[in-house]
């Protein structure tokens, strides 16, 4: 049948079984909001407060769910204000798809309203992108955009379409979308017999997961623990730690889980990674943040890199074996032929660590970690967790156990302040059936608390928790430690009243100073079934700990005590 471009992105949309778009109109994209006017029954739009909102709830989507998700906008400032969110999904190897609108063909590049070389722009912080100028190649330029953002290495994909191709007419013929195949065609006979080898003899193993775990696990089946990584720990008998990536994809009430790896981790799991003397890498790309020292990493192991990216391999840390190929298959070969391991005395000695190198922090009065704790308690673990970026994103990590892949949703890789409630509102619109809370600095909530009237428009019942310091905190902690307490720019010590933010964007503002205020405020605001913002006033001296300072090995991790120590 004969469609127009724009029916045939709405089309094309259908058949990729695409339920919710997010995204803002203007004048280039219009015919393309026309046609989703037409199926409003059949696909759901959500207009975001600002297109990087939009970007980032695509994101949060396609984390909290498995699928794409599919953000939209329109040319020049509507384009270039998804950037931030591409390049945050494009760190993070999430699949996206952002479809914008550019001015038509003859008005490239003669400097017309609002056109930008958007596929220019973004053309280092995506898998691949497209501009489309004719008809006839606009259903399989979206076609492969799609399979593109899910294969291998998941990313985002863009897509670009002139105003005229939008209205022009063309033949459409529906096509079943081609199931994206897991990548085996690396996974060698040899690689598999040297890693078996290198665990038969191991008598230290210790398990490294990272993102690749949770992109890979049966969660977009089942959204629950992949028993294949579970089988494969047990097997072997080791510790686990984990990225800030990979949280979830290993039970983190489990007893061999020992923590977060890296500047932010656990001395167990730091000190374990040390010791070791075989480091077993389940999808990480050994980001700077987790190992530190290069040149020191994990000193006493062979390491053996399980990866699905071929340029993953040796590119940060040298390593003595490793198996490309999806995780999730490379997993079900090894468990197939390893026999069950013993490593009672190595497993003790990693828990006394743990034992005597315990999270902890200050209890007297509110904090943070206290706040996390509270929020675990009250959900039982069962939420969906977003963040912002900085100190609460840290505790986030550390003070909530999280059992299942998809429910720890933070800009890692690029570090994104004001990820969080876009993320939320995408996680929330994708899994309805759980209670989701974004956990946000001030510093970082400012950046896009307009979100929340997008939230209180479609009344999606997120809950904003903001550890309000009045500071930067994670800036002013590196200020107090390394820049002898020059707080430069880092004191936000003004009169922005959160509670009434959110009562003048349309949501329920609780604003808390106690211990005890913190339960019943969470509680009440998930049975209130309504957007809420709960406003937590911390100290603003609050630290992170345990840290490894920039460029150490992570065996000098250092907490509070080791400081008061050296006093």
């Amino acid at each position: 049948m004969k469609l127009n471009g724009s029916e045939i992105v709405i089309e094309c949309l259908k058949e990729q079984g695409v339920d919710t778009v997010f995204g803002y109109p203007g004048g280039t994209i219009l015919n393309v909001y026309d046609a989703l006017y037409k199926h409003g029954s059949e696909i759901n739009h959500i207009l975001t407060s600002h297109e990087q909102g939009a970007a980032h709830a695509a994101d949060g989507y396609a984390r909290a769910t498995g699928k794409v998700g599919v953000c939209m906008a329109t040319s020049g400032p509507g384009a270039t204000n998804l950037v931030t969110g591409i390049a945050t999904a494009y760190m993070d190897s999430i699949p996206m798809v952002a479809i914008t609108a550019n001015v038509a063909v003859p008005l490239l590049g003669r400097d017309s309203f609002q056109e930008i070389d958007i596929t220019g722009v973004t053309m280092p912080i995506t898998k691949h992108n497209y501009i489309v100028k004719d008809i006839t190649k606009l259903a399989d330029t979206i076609r492969e955009a799609f399979r593109i953002a899910q294969e291998g290495r998941p990313g985002p994909v863009l897509v670009d379409i002139t105003k005229d191709v939008t209205a022009a007419e063309t033949e459409y013929v529906k096509e079943e979308p081609i199931p994206v195949e897991r990548s085996t065609q690396y996974i060698k006979e040899k690689d598999l017999e040297q890693a078996i080898e290198l665990i038969n003899e191991s008598e230290k193993p210790f398990v490294f997961v990272g993102g690749g775990a949770v992109i890979s696990g049966a969660s977009k089946e089942l959204m629950e623990q992949d028993i294949r990584l579970m089988e494969f720990v047990k097997k072997i008998d080791a510790p686990v730690a984990d990225s800030l990536m990979g949280k979830g994809a290993f039970d983190g009430t489990d007893e061999l889980y020992m923590g977060m790896l890296g500047m932010h981790g656990t001395k167990a799991s730091n000190l374990g990674v040390t010791k070791c003397d075989l480091l077993i890498t389940v999808g990480s790309r050994f980001s700077d943040r987790v190992i530190g020292n290069a040149s020191r990493f994990a000193k006493n192991a062979k390491i053996l890199q399980i990866d699905v990216v071929p340029a993953e391999i040796n590119k940060n840390i040298q390593v003595d074996c490793s198996i490309i190929g999806d995780l999730k298959e490379v997993l079900t070969r090894l468990n197939q032929r390893i026999e069950k391991h013993e490593h009672k005395e190595w497993i003790k000695e990693i828990e006394t660590i743990s034992e005597e190198h315990p999270l902890k922090y200050n209890e007297e009065g509110l904090t943070g970690p206290y706040v996390i704790e509270q929020i675990y308690k009250v959900t039982e673990g069962n939420a969906i967790i977003t963040t912002d970026v900085g100190q609460h994103q840290m505790w986030a990590a550390q003070y909530y156990r999280y059992k299942d892949p998809r429910t720890f949703l933070s800009s890692g890789g690029l570090g994104t302040m004001g990820y969080g409630v876009g993320a939320a509102i995408g996680a929330k619109v994708g899994r309805p059936d759980k209670v989701v809370l974004n956990i946000a600095g001030d510093g970082c909530f400012r950046m896009n608390m307009n979100e929340i009237a997008t939230a209180a428009r479609y009344n999606i019942p997120i809950i904003q928790v903001v550890i309000n310091n009045h500071v930067l905190g994670m800036v002013r902690q590196w200020q107090t430690l390394f820049y002898g307490g020059r707080y430069s720019a880092t004191v936000l010590n003004d009169k922005v009243d959160f509670v009434k933010v959110a009562e003048a964007l349309g949501c329920k503002g609780i604003r808390v100073t106690k211990k005890e205020e913190v339960a019943p405020a969470v509680e009440k605001a998930i049975a209130l079934g309504k957007p809420v913002v709960i406003d937590c006033v911390i100290d603003c001296d609050d630290k992170v700990f345990p840290m490894v300072p920039a460029g150490a090995p992570i065996e000098d991790t250092f907490d509070q005590d080791d400081l008061n120590k050296e006093a």
